[in-house]
């Protein structure tokens, strides 16, 4: 088959990867990819936001299975544009997607389905949500109703910073029009997990939970990025805590997302927080997160493109999905100054060395004119790595990143121990 997988970070690398595991790819293409993607799949210059030329070229290139991984165009309907042209195409129909590009669609569907999260209002109005915010007092969470790169969420210690935020968002258009509506949340605490499913509509499959790293330094501190590295699986995911988010989370939202005429085929992801309570939805995704899926997908021992076919045609239920019974840690190595202002076009080196001993997934980075891999981007490699103990797979993934360096890297180096 010729498959084309859409996008250009670590995830899509990490997809490509373990697609080309498959003897049922023939040829594998991205769009637009990466430096590292290169290696595995051929690019292709068309923007993953670009719906029309993505369905253009894939029909003019007789795509076999299209894969749409990020957000921006599972939002914008692209699996809908391609089913379309009769091409067959994994992720979900945008109005299963809006579980994601709309926070307060995906809040009015957990009180009407009694899944459990947090406790919330939306406003449109500034005024009012300033009010709101004086009158729960903090710690509160900010959130941008829609698609912010996953950094239009602030978790406010104060009610000036939460305040702060609510105006960045509603008034200034920090994220544009993703701002123009806020969800106001209570603020949940324990342990944070993430749980990805594959799902075909009525049928979910958990992958092994894992754990993402969101503040850019050690000891979660400084802002919020679209995360620093990712463990698999965390100590507090229990099998106990498993059976009960499939009773009370997962099966009722699949069913939920149904009975609502949005039949969610894909991979769809279950933010949680394990509270004193029980188990919580922080928020849904309508696709892998990023790093939890270089993690995750490294522990993956069946044929992904069997999954995502499943996942499309309705059989998930008859799948036999393995998994490897080991941990997995992918550590992210990001340019100076990200999540903020950052430079790019710098040298990377080491990277032969480091893939020694880990999968090195390229998440922002270029060819440059002699072959060399150049900084492209604020999070630039997943150095990911297996053990038979989560401490092993962590202390292999920072000994295969010491030879890798680039002007300005920084990383944490408290993954998976600041719990």
């Amino acid at each position: 088959m010729r498959v084309l997988v859409v996008g250009s970070g670590g995830r899509e690398h990490a997809i490509c990867w373990k697609l080309k595991q498959s003897p049922k790819v023939t040829e594998l293409f991205c769009a637009p990819g990466n430096g590292g993607i290169a290696q595995t799949a051929k690019c292709v210059d068309v923007k993953a936001t670009d719906v029309d030329g993505m369905v253009k070229w894939a029909k003019d290139n007789a795509m076999d299975f299209v894969v749409v991984a990020p957000d921006d165009p599972l939002a914008l309907g692209m699996v809908d544009a391609l089913e379309g042209a009769g091409i067959p195409a994994f992720g979900p129909r945008a109005n299963a997607a809006i579980v994601e590009a709309s926070k307060a669609f995906s809040k009015e569907l957990m009180k009407k389905y009694h899944i459990p999260t947090a406790r919330y209002e939306t406003f449109t109005e500034l005024d009012k949500a300033l009010a709101y915010i004086e009158e729960q007092g903090a710690p509160i969470v900010v959130k941008a109703d829609g698609l912010a790169l996953g950094k239009g969420v602030v978790v406010a210690a104060t009610v000036d910073e939460a305040k702060a935020a609510a105006r960045e968002m509603m008034a200034d258009k920090k994220f544009g029009e993703s701002g123009s509506t806020v969800v106001i949340e209570e603020c949940m605490t324990g342990p944070e997990v993430t749980v990805l499913a594959f799902a075909d509509g009525e049928h979910v499959r958990t992958m092994p939970a894992s754990q993402d790293h969101k503040r850019a330094f050690d000891g979660n501190r400084g802002p919020n990025t679209g995360g620093m590295g990712a463990v698999s699986p965390p100590p507090q995911y229990t099998p106990e805590t498993a059976r009960r988010c499939m009773d009370e989370i997962f099966l009722p939202t699949i069913r939920a997302l149904k009975a609502e005429g949005r039949p969610f085929h894909g991979v769809i992801y279950f933010g949680l927080m394990l509270t004193p309570d029980g188990p919580r939805v922080v928020e849904y995704n309508a696709r892998f997160g990023d790093p939890e899926c270089q993690a995750v997908l490294s522990l993956l021992d069946s044929d992904l493109l069997d999954i995502f076919t499943a996942c499309r045609e309705g059989t998930l239920d008859r799948m036999d999905i393995r998994w490897k019974d080991q941990a997995a840690c992918c550590l992210v190595l990001a340019s100076g100054g990200y999540p903020l202002d950052y430079q790019k076009g710098y040298p990377i080196s080491g990277l032969e060395e480091a893939g020694k001993s880990a999968v090195v997934f390229h998440a922002g980075t270029r060819l440059g004119e002699h072959g060399e891999y150049l900084t492209n981007g604020g999070r630039v490699l997943g150095v990911t790595a297996l053990g038979g103990t989560l401490d092993q797979a962590i202390a292999s993934a920072y000994a295969a990143a010491a030879p890798i360096s680039f002007q300005g890297m920084h990383f944490r180096r408290d993954i998976g121990r600041a719990f």
